[in-house]
C-alpha cells in the first residue's frame, strides 16, 4: 500500500519508481526511493519528490526506529531484480549470475513471460528469471 502511495508521488511528478529498499550503510538506516526519468534525474527531482515523500512517511512510517529517506537515480550499472526492471533495460548490457554460479553477459533483447532473452556472444541465451541470483547492467565505457 505505501509503495503505490509512493508510485503515485513519483509519477505525478514524470518520473517511474524503480526501486524501493532499506539497507544500513555506516550504522544508519536509508530508506531508499530509487527513480529513472527518460530525461534523466537530477537532484532538483530528486529533492521534490523527497519533499513530498516525507509528510506521507511521517503519518505511515516505512520501518519502526530511526531512519533517513534518501531519492535518488539508479545511476549507469543498477540492479536488476524485477522482471519489470529487465522491460525498462532493454538493449542494454548486463551481466546475469544464476543460481548456479554461471555468470552470463550480454545484450537483453527482450522479456516475455518469466524468460529473459539476452544476446550473447555465443548467440542468444533464454534465462528463466527464477534462476537468476543477481543481475545488473553493465556500462561499456
Amino acid at each position: 500500500m505505501l509503495e503505490k502511495e509512493i508510485q503515485k508521488i513519483v509519477e505525478s511528478c514524470g518520473a517511474k519508481l524503480y526501486d524501493i529498499e532499506t539497507v544500513n550503510e555506516g550504522g544508519k538506516t536509508i530508506y531508499r526511493v530509487t527513480i529513472t526519468d527518460k530525461n534523466g534525474v537530477d537532484l532538483d527531482k530528486c529533492a521534490k519528490i523527497s519533499n513530498l515523500i516525507s509528510p506521507l512517511l511521517d503519518v505511515n512510517p516505512p520501518i519502526s526506529g530511526d531512519y533517513n529517506l534518501e531519492v535518488s537515480s539508479p545511476g549507469v550499472e543498477r540492479k536488476l531484480k524485477k522482471l519489470s526492471h529487465f522491460e525498462n533495460s532493454r538493449q542494454e548490457s548486463a551481466r546475469i549470475t544464476l543460481q548456479s554460479g554461471q555468470s552470463i553477459e550480454g545484450k537483453i533483447k527482450d522479456v516475455k513471460d518469466n524468460k529473459i532473452f539476452l544476446e550473447t556472444k555465443e548467440g542468444e541465451e533464454e534465462i528463466d528469471f527464477n534462476d537468476i541470483a543477481s543481475a545488473k547492467t553493465i556500462f561499456e565505457w
